[in-house]
């Protein structure tokens, strides 16, 4: 990759390779935070409840494979200088068909989702105020408003805290159940008890993977980050994403195994299962025990949607960016346009621009409606078919740009890199069949 002598706002120069550093840490962190949302820690839950500790090795290899995703990500915005939109965008007008329909519908019923479980908690701390509805569209408008008005440094801090109370909450309760230290060693033995394999499955490949992971690279450029010099502070950032997300795995699990498998107690599917938990922890350790655990249930919520606000909002600025640009040659790899299409100043540009904010106000105001309504029948079936082509599409579609004359030679995929995208494209695939079988044709 060609060097350059631009300099960062330190004064170092841009091509001088950076030390890996716990100071630069802060995109990773982001990703953590907006990953995992409720619904991902009541699934970890349950399957801790129905199997004990016998599928910790698979929260294990999901936190391997969501690292080389995400450092996949990471790595082609920094070694080519092009948004992972501008990639796609090259592979075929298809990409660009199948993401309008995607963010589209998905912004409109995520949005919904986001605001309920977010008030789910508050309403669960205040059972004599207000109802879910009024809380829901109150978060919905606390995170259009921070987002809005707010830039990326203001941002990530915010996330900061949000996951440190996660952090602490989680790690907290699962000290509280006094976990089982060799059982929890012995379940990193791969093994597939009876009825297991789904939960597996969504182990490996459903907690912190989500559009996200795809996000992360804008949040890079935004740090500031915004040629390969940055690449080992990028690769770092993004272990230390990758392995809390596994710690919180771990941690639900044992809560699961702990405070649920043995007294087969049954939590409700999806958000409203950590409000089913909260009771859980207010008969074993009191009210206080209960109430810490609410407020850990609110930062992981409130996270997911000011980082969803954020992030998607960025992709889809992009997407109209790049949609009405003129396509780069597919065999692209001119390291030039690193400083004008990617970096801090784009991200600035765009967090104005009026796609970001029309994306805000569309994930922020239409889904309120749906706080009244059924979900319409069709909306949920394309939803969730959309929804679950998304992983495979974005771990299929970095294997084709990774190994492409669109990434610099010295960039592209080895041997395990490949062999970790192909293992997660493999493994989403799987999940996005059974994802749509199950939905409610």
């Amino acid at each position: 990759m060609a060097e350059t002598s631009a300099t960062t706002g330190t004064g170092e120069p841009a091509s001088r390779p950076r030390k890996s550093s716990w100071k630069y840490i802060g995109p990773g962190i982001v990703v953590a935070a907006t990953g995992v949302g409720a619904g991902d820690l009541v699934a970890t839950l349950i399957a801790g409840s129905k199997f004990g500790y016998t599928l910790m090795w698979a929260a294990v290899i999901g936190c391997v494979v969501k690292i080389s995703l995400a450092e996949a990500t990471g790595r082609w915005h920094l070694a080519t200088g092009r948004t992972l939109f501008d990639g796609w965008r090259s592979l075929g007008p298809w990409t660009t068909v199948y993401f309008a329909i995607y963010v589209v519908i998905w912004g409109f019923i995520y949005g919904a989702t986001a605001m309920s479980s977010s008030a789910l908690p508050i309403v669960a701390l205040f059972p004599d105020g207000p109802g879910l509805k009024f809380w829901a569209i109150v978060t919905g408008l606390i995170g259009l408003a921070f987002v809005w008005f707010n830039r990326y440094a203001v941002f990530e801090k915010v996330m900061t805290v949000l996951i440190g109370i996660m952090f602490v909450v989680v790690v907290y309760v699962a000290a509280r159940v006094v976990p089982d230290v060799g059982a929890s060693f012995a379940g990193l033995l791969p093994v597939l008890p009876d009825g297991s394999l789904l939960y597996t499955l969504g182990l490996i490949g459903g907690v912190g993977g989500t559009i996200t992971m795809a996000a992360y690279g804008y949040w890079v450029n935004a740090k500031g980050w915004s040629n390969s010099s940055w690449m080992k502070v990028m690769r770092l950032d993004n272990r230390v994403a990758y392995i809390t997300t596994g710690v919180f795995v771990v941690a639900m699990l044992i809560v699961g195994a702990e405070l649920l498998h043995a007294s087969q107690v049954a939590l409700t599917s999806g958000d409203r299962g950590l409000v089913d938990l909260g009771a859980v922890l207010e008969d074993r350790f009191g009210a206080g025990t209960a109430k810490l655990f609410l407020v850990g249930f609110f930062a992981t919520s409130f996270s997911s949607l000011i980082g969803v606000w954020h992030g998607v909002s960025l992709m889809f600025a992009d997407f109209v960016e790049r949609f009405r640009a003129p396509a780069a040659p597919a065999d692209s790899a001119d390291p030039a346009v690193s400083e004008e299409q990617a970096g801090p100043a784009v991200t600035e540009r765009q967090q104005r621009s009026l796609p970001f904010r029309a994306y805000l106000l569309w994930l922020t105001f239409p889904p309120m409606t749906l706080l009244w309504l059924d979900e319409p029948f069709g909306l949920v079936i394309a939803y969730g078919v959309l929804g679950a082509f998304f992983m495979p599409f974005l771990a299929l579609t970095l294997i084709w740009l990774l190994n492409s004359s669109r990434t610099p030679r010295e960039w592209r995929n080895g041997f395990v890199s490949n062999g970790m995208l192909a293992l997660a494209g493999l493994l989403f695939v799987v999940l996005c069949v059974q994802q749509v079988r199950e939905l409610p044709w």
